[in-house]
């Protein structure tokens, strides 16, 4: 049992079930004309408007609300490589939490492939069916490099939950802790734990937001721009961003004095009581690993953090990207965005962060992915960024 969640409930349901989702047509077939219309001969017509001018695709078909949930399943949740057919449930419950929280049609696609050519060479293929691409629960780096290569490519919006999601519900909570605490942004050290697709995103909107003093640790230690080993391209790009000083050593090294720790490891508890402890006064810890946490919240408290979160959602303070993704989508399809943009996605965090508003507490931190202003707020971030980019 994870929380309030039987295992045993969750199998039944999905036996139950026999799946989340499903394809439905709009319309009923209810005469021959009506058969005409929608086949042939009547959809030759619609055919060759979309041959003359492809965007049209847009306007005659469900291309402009189809979003393709790609994933090879090597590292989904906290479970790792369990395979493609065993990631099938996870994509179709975030294709629920699209439909319902966003109004978009997404679809599952999972891949039996590891390889990183492959799956971007398939995803380019299917492209022409959907608006844009929710890449999910693939390993890092391999995920990242799948994402810029993507992006570059095709013409169309390449989100990527575990990166982008990840980063705008991290700022959002950060934000309205640190005015709990009375710091500020570009004066509290910060130590992200995990420099996977998770950090790297983390780190590139902390970076957007005038976070200047991050440490980042991976498995082999704080990332620096002299360190060699166990080194990628996007590790250096995450020490470009961080460690002015050069600071080498561990974990424990990193979180001596430190304001605030964002864990994102996807290991758990491997940050102790004495850990936290070490930490500055008023300490704020995120550890965000599910299903079990870096560290427990009650010990994380014990050891003196003053705000605590988790990603999950039998704790208070809830750091998830579903708060974000939905809307995020929506209005990227509606405002017919082609590139994710690291300032929009600030923008965003800094919009969420202010719904909270006078109910801000050391409990109450974000808002919840059930708060029905998500849609309204982000769509209106998204629109008044790119008056302001594209002015």
């Amino acid at each position: 049992m994870h929380g309030d969640v039987d295992d045993g409930d969750a199998l039944a349901l999905h036996r139950r079930l026999r799946g989340k989702v499903e394809v439905r047509s709009r319309l009923t077939i209810r005469s021959m004309r009506d058969l005409s219309l929608i086949y042939t001969p009547g959809v030759a017509r619609v055919a060759m408007e979309i041959a003359r001018d492809r965007s049209n695709a847009y306007i005659y078909t469900s291309k402009w609300n189809n979003v393709a949930i790609v994933t090879d399943g090597s590292r989904v949740l906290g479970l790792g490589d369990i395979g493609a057919e065993a990631a099938l449930p996870v994509m179709e419950g975030k294709a629920v939490i699209f439909r319902q929280y966003g109004g978009i049609s997404a679809f599952p696609i999972c891949l039996s492939t590891h390889d990183k050519d492959e799956i971007v060479r398939i995803v380019k293929g299917i492209s022409p069916s959907f608006a844009a691409i929710s890449v999910e629960d693939i390993e890092s780096p391999k995920c990242l490099a799948i994402v810029d290569e993507l992006q570059s490519t095709l013409d169309m919006p390449v989100f990527h939950d575990d990166q982008h999601g990840t980063a705008v519900v991290v700022l959002a909570a950060l934000i309205n802790a640190l005015k709990l605490v009375g710091k500020r942004m570009e004066d509290v050290r910060i130590v992200v734990v995990g420099a996977g697709a998770a950090g790297y995103g983390i780190v590139n909107i902390l970076y957007r937001a005038n976070a200047r003093k991050m440490l980042v640790v991976d498995s082999a230690g704080i990332i620096s721009r002299e360190r060699r080993e166990h080194m990628n391209p996007y590790k250096l790009r995450i020490a470009g961003m961080s460690n002015q000083e050069g600071m080498a050593g561990s974990l424990e090294d990193a979180m001596k004095g430190a304001d605030v720790v964002i864990g994102v490891s996807g290991r758990a508890g491997i940050v102790s009581r004495e850990i936290v402890g070490s930490m500055n006064r008023d300490a704020i810890v995120f550890a965000l690993t599910n299903p079990v946490p870096e560290i427990m919240p009650y010990m994380a408290k014990r050891a003196g953090a003053r705000i605590v979160a988790t990603g999950r959602s039998d704790y208070p303070n809830q750091i998830n990207n579903a708060v974000v993704f939905p809307s995020l989508m929506r209005a990227i399809l509606d405002l017919n965005i082609k590139r994710i943009e690291w300032d929009m996605l600030a923008d965003i965090a800094y919009a969420v962060a202010d719904m909270v508003g006078p109910n801000l507490t050391e409990r109450y931190i974000i808002p919840s992915m059930m708060d029905g202003r998500l849609l309204g707020v982000v769509k209106n971030a998204v629109e008044a960024y790119i008056t302001r980019r594209y002015k």
